[in-house]
């Protein structure tokens, strides 16, 4: 079993990197909100820095927020840069921008390491089923090498080509995420305000070609009114950011992502940064005067 280092261990990483303790891995753990006692319990390492995991490590993970923290973790102080050698991998499942994550692998490549970006989908149920979908990027031969621990966490596991474009797949899969939220919590917005139980056209949807796993889930959060997090709307934002901002760089609109990003921002403005992306609803039933309900 290889030796591996994970280093980020909030909603996703802490189910993440239990699957790979139980799926017989020695893992060294570092997290700046400190390692869970139910991780070290299972048998993982707690380490002072991400620098020590990497130096107890021949695979180092990074599961953290946002393209900023990546690149402290990775070249920070302590980070996992001053604790490679030469042949070990860096492997970073976060979800960043596609350009930075180019410019991460060619600096790890200098220390005559492989580095793959690997973002996932299926958020916190996914995390701890080990059923998340994860988009690599990186060589055939470093997938290869990585693809039995991206098995102890995932599912549907697809090498979409090299570095970066893990990433750009991300990023596609969050513009459809979003647009999908925004789309069940118009249609129940309507069922409901026009005085159909949104419940029953729920179950009825679920039926036909307007099924889909958003649909499933998150409909039932924005009936039931559960919108802690899951994946927050903070996150989602910085998604859709990249997303906007890589296409002003292409020249390609993306009028109904921009859309729905404001959507996100109305949500953040009533405070609402941590809650649940579908509670993008919530945005809607302002607009509506009108708040989900059973007739």
């Amino acid at each position: 079993m290889a030796a591996i280092g994970f280093i980020g261990l909030g909603i996703m990483g802490r189910p993440m990197a239990l699957n790979l303790i139980k799926g017989g891995h020695t893992l060294s753990l570092h997290s700046r909100s400190g390692v869970p006692e139910d991780l070290t319990a299972a048998g993982g390492l707690a380490c002072r820095s991400a620098g020590d995991v990497a130096s107890q490590s021949e695979i180092v993970i990074t599961m953290v927020p946002d393209t900023p923290d990546v690149e402290a973790v990775l070249f920070g102080t302590d980070g996992v840069a001053q604790g490679l050698s030469a042949g070990k991998t860096v492997v970073d499942m976060s979800s960043i921008s596609p350009i930075a994550t180019k410019h991460f692998a060619k600096r790890i490549g200098e220390l005559g390491c492989d580095y793959l970006d690997a973002p996932v989908s299926g958020g916190e149920v996914g995390a701890r089923n080990a059923a998340l979908s994860i988009m690599v990027g990186g060589t055939e031969q470093t997938f290869g090498r990585v693809r039995p621990i991206f098995e102890l966490m995932g599912k549907n596991i697809t090498l979409v080509g090299g570095n970066g474009d893990g990433q750009t797949c991300k990023v596609a899969n969050q513009i459809v995420v979003a647009l999908t939220i925004e789309a069940v919590g118009e249609a129940l917005l309507f069922a409901s305000k026009a005085g159909a139980d949104p419940g029953k056209v729920r179950q009825a949807l679920m039926g036909g070609f307007a099924s889909s796993r958003i649909l499933e889930v998150h409909g039932e959060r924005m009936i039931k009114r559960t919108f802690d997090p899951g994946f927050r709307i903070e996150l989602h934002q910085k998604d859709l950011n990249l997303a906007l901002s890589g296409a002003r760089s292409l020249g390609v609109s993306l009028p109904n992502t921009s859309t729905t990003q404001e959507l996100f921002n109305a949500c953040s403005a009533q405070g609402g940064g941590k809650w649940d992306h579908s509670a993008l609803v919530l945005a809607l039933e302002k607009l509506a005067n009108h708040e989900i309900t059973k007739p």
